[in-house]
Formats: structure tokens, sequence, C-alpha cells
């Protein structure tokens, strides 16, 4: 049975760890997505994987069980936003790493616009500023579904949930930058155009480029 202190390891570790290329593209996720150690991708490639087991499986049962499997696991993965709804089984197969990753909590902060960078992120959740329903998650690694990720906010007595906070300001404030740069460049392009219209012989800014 075990000592219930200590949990089983939630991944399973690769047969050949010093694969120089798998240490590379380790690092260029650790970067993308503010993970801290490797500990963190192996979780995530073992949950990949272990989906990805269970469907090849499924696909070759056609039992009522098997079927009764299928459409649980299918309807799990669609509300993590992992597949979409009425996707097939074999469409768990061309999942990649990166589409786990992205259901992180970190992840969806970000995308949120709750904060600034993935380490920004990664320190309001273990500070406890997050809540999703009203329930405190300190787990950068939480995966977030579908019907969670509407419901994610700062903590009520965070002194974040102000939108008059520093890191609140400055991150709205890049936001509203972010906006007018892409506004200015669509109206000067729509004005480039325009004058190609009026004046035939003038190459367009985006033939040119």
């Amino acid at each position: 049975m075990g000592d219930p202190k200590q949990s089983r390891k939630k991944y399973q570790t690769p047969s050949h760890p010093w694969n120089k290329d798998a240490i590379d593209q380790q690092k260029l996720l650790n970067k993308e997505f503010g993970l801290k150690s490797r500990k963190e991708i192996l979780i995530a490639q073992s949950l990949l994987k272990s989906y990805k087991d269970r469907a090849k499986k499924l696909i070759a049962d056609k039992s009522a069980q098997g079927g009764k499997e299928k459409t649980q696991m299918m309807d799990k993965l669609q509300r993590l936003g992992l597949l979409t709804t009425g996707a097939p089984l074999d469409s768990i197969l061309s999942l990649e790493l990166k589409d786990v990753l992205n259901r992180r909590l970190q992840s969806i902060i970000i995308r949120r616009g709750l904060a600034r960078t993935v380490k920004q992120a990664r320190q309001f959740i273990t500070h406890r500023h997050i809540t999703i329903n009203s329930k405190e998650i300190t787990s950068p690694g939480y995966l977030v579904s579908l019907n969670d990720e509407a419901a994610l906010t700062f903590k009520l007595n965070s002194p974040l949930v102000s939108e008059s906070h520093p890191e609140r300001m400055s991150i709205a404030k890049e936001v509203k930058e972010v906006k007018e740069e892409v506004a200015a460049i669509k109206d000067f392009q729509k004005k480039a155009v325009k004058k190609t219209e009026e004046e035939p012989g003038v190459i367009p800014v985006e033939s040119a480029a």
C-alpha cells in the first residue's frame, strides 16, 4: 500500500535523460511557459502519453464498456479545451505537449491579460492572488477547464483586485498601447490601399513588401 504521506510520482522519467535535443527543447519550453523545473514538463508529457495510450486501446475496443470509456475521456478533454466538440477519437493522437502547457493556469493568466510576463503570472499564483469559483489556486500547473476559465479572477481581498493597483494599471497601459499600435498600422494600410486605387500607377504597400 505504501505510506499515504508519500504519494506516487505523477510522471515518468525518460530512459535516456541526457539527450541534448530534448534538453534544448525543454529549455525553450521553460522560457516560453515560465516553468521552474524539468519535473513540470515530465508531468505534462506523462499526462499526454496516458491519454494517447488509452486512445490507442479504445480505438480497437468495440465493446459497450469501451464506448462508455471513450465518451467519458472525450468529454473530459473537451472540457479542458484540449479537443473541440465533435472531434474524433484519433484526434487525441495528434495532440502535442504545447497543447497541454497552454491549458495550465499560468498560461491562462497571461492569455487573459492579468499579468505581463509568465514569471509574474507564476508569482501571482504562488502568492495566493488567484481564485477560480472563489477557490484559491496556488499551483501554476493546474489545468483550467473552459468553464473554470470564465470564473478565473483575483482574490477579493487581494490588492490586485483593484484596477488602480500599479501592476494592473501598467498591464492595462501596455494592452492599450498594443491596440493603438495595431489600429495605427491598419489605418496606414487602409490609406495606402485607397491611395493606390486613386493612383493606379502606385505599387501597394503590401505588394511592395
